[in-house]
């Protein structure tokens, strides 16, 4: 695979100075498995103090940011290079979240770089009221990655307005109002979105989302059916399956579910349906093969269009296709992407037909920053770099490599319930036990977790009960980092059941 070469084996340091004494540094554990070589020697950080950076994240920053900070002890990031990343402190850590599956390609990928760099010394921002180049260069090279007739491309600035502005032009090209999503489903923090996002933890006891009615998720291992054939996955589930050759009764259970959600919860004509192809923050929950496409002839008989939410999804991560829909044969009327798209830089698009975005013109929308040259260079570059570095490839090679194994611990260890997703989209779902399938508690998913990042391992957490690992890193990761996060990982469960 093309892959840039990620790093020389060098001694982790404490940098000297006011800032940082070596005394900080936490000593790496002796029988901690081997990290995997780096070429980049970080720079020296001389910034603000770790102690500084809290009281103002405590008296200056909203108090969200706090709520959301990962670690018991925070992790002070100042530098990133592919794959890697170095705290304040010259701790190196190899990240498996890109971010929140944000950073496709790699931290600071060269190639990414001097793109920005280049477009930096042009013109930084433009509006959509002048022609500028790399809007139109962006959106053309976009398109091509959709089959038809998806070739009209609507460029924003993060995942929760594009999905915003999708249910707008929804309604709008339908005249209709009402929109489904799934349970457990994450699309964003908008007012609008959060009608469509269904977890407790993001509602808020305001009115939001008016008209989003949530339908249940057809989870083949949590959900009340699903068995060992259903996904499409290198990874199945523990629960037997009964089905005949080629026909899934799970499958026909959730649509059955759905149909029912037709017949009590939403009017005989509906505006959109929103699917993640595989939720993320949900934790990697994938749907029998074949329910996306018999839940998409049932929306469009009900005058509604279809709209895939790629936002995690998109850009290769899934290994076997470019887009997550690929994967459930199927063609969406609407595509919402963010994350991926700019390796980090804020970016969104909605990608539809002639016809819904013709309906879009019944209004007048501006968007201050959708289509900023800097950002379509950005993009652009991050395209042209899944394709010379074998992103996708590597996505499907390694990923597969990882859950196969990781399916290996699960039959190993009592409290992993189920390994599943594709490419380097995986999800890993913790429980008390396997019978019970009841989730693991918050204590002892915090204490792995914990024990993960200390080993130089930053991994994610996700569903509906904070009870998934999620997996989901840079796309330009070695099977040797496969390998040491598997010995780490293998680790941290034995060290928590050890301590059980």
């Amino acid at each position: 695979m093309s892959l840039l070469p990620h790093c020389l084996n060098f001694n982790l340091f404490c940098f000297t100075g006011a800032l940082c004494q070596k005394s900080t540094l936490k000593p790496r554990p002796t029988d901690v498995p081997d990290m995997p070589p780096c070429i980049l020697q970080p720079e020296e950080y001389t910034g603000m103090s770790k102690e500084r950076m809290m009281e103002i994240r405590r008296q200056n920053c909203n108090p969200m940011v706090m709520k959301v900070t990962n670690y018991k002890k925070p992790v002070f990031i100042h530098q990133g290079y592919m794959q890697w990343l170095w705290d304040v402190d010259g701790k190196r850590y190899l990240d498996l979240f890109a971010c929140v599956a944000t950073v496709s390609v790699g931290h600071c990928h060269p190639k990414v770089v001097a793109a920005a760099e280049k477009q930096l010394k042009r013109v930084w921002h433009t509006t959509n009221i002048y022609v500028n180049p790399p809007l139109h260069e962006y959106c053309e090279k976009l398109a091509s990655y959709f089959p038809d007739p998806l070739k009209v491309v609507y460029l924003t600035n993060s995942g929760s307005e594009a999905n915003d502005l999708a249910m707008l032009m929804a309604r709008l090209h339908t005249r209709n109002f009402d929109i489904i999503t799934f349970r457990g489903s994450y699309h964003g923090g908008s007012q609008q979105t959060l009608g469509l996002t269904s977890n407790v933890a993001y509602k808020y006891p305001v009115a939001n989302g008016l008209g989003c009615t949530n339908t249940m998720c057809p989870d083949v291992f949590r959900g009340p059916w699903g068995g060992s054939h259903c996904r499409d996955s290198p990874v199945q589930t523990n629960r037997e399956c009964g089905c005949a050759q080629g026909h899934c009764m799970a499958k026909d259970q959730y649509i059955g579910q759905l149909k029912e959600t037709f017949q009590t919860s939403v009017p005989s004509q509906i505006a959109a349906f929103f699917g993640e192809p595989i939720q993320g923050a949900g934790g990697a929950v994938q749907y029998p093969k074949s329910y996306l496409k018999e839940a998409y002839k049932l929306v469009r008989e009900r005058g509604g269009i279809c709209i895939a939410d790629e936002v995690q999804t998109g850009f290769g991560r899934t290994g076997s296709h470019f887009w997550g829909f690929q994967g459930h044969d199927v063609i969406p009327d609407m595509v919402t992407m963010a994350k991926g798209i700019g390796n980090g830089f804020p970016m969104g698009a909605i990608v539809t037909t002639k016809e819904i975005a013709s309906s879009f013109g019944k209004g007048l929308h501006f968007n201050t920053f959708g289509g900023n040259p800097l950002a379509c260079a950005v993009a652009s570059s991050v395209l042209d770099t899944i394709a010379e570095d074998g992103a996708q490839q590597s996505s499907l090679t390694v990923g597969t490599y990882l859950m196969t194994e990781l399916a290996k611990l699960r039959d190993k260890y009592e409290i992993i319930g189920d390994v599943r997703g594709k490419g380097l989209q995986i999800g890993v779902e913790m429980v008390k036990d396997k019978a019970s399938r009841d989730p693991l508690p918050l204590e002892a998913m915090s204490e792995i977790f914990e024990d993960i990042k200390d080993m130089g391992v930053l991994i994610g957490k996700g569903g509906l009960y904070g009870q998934t690992f999620r997996i989901q890193p840079p796309m330009c990761i070695t099977m040797e980092d496969a390998e040491f996060f598997l010995d780490i990982f293998n680790k941290s469960i034995h060290n928590y059941m050890e301590r059980k």
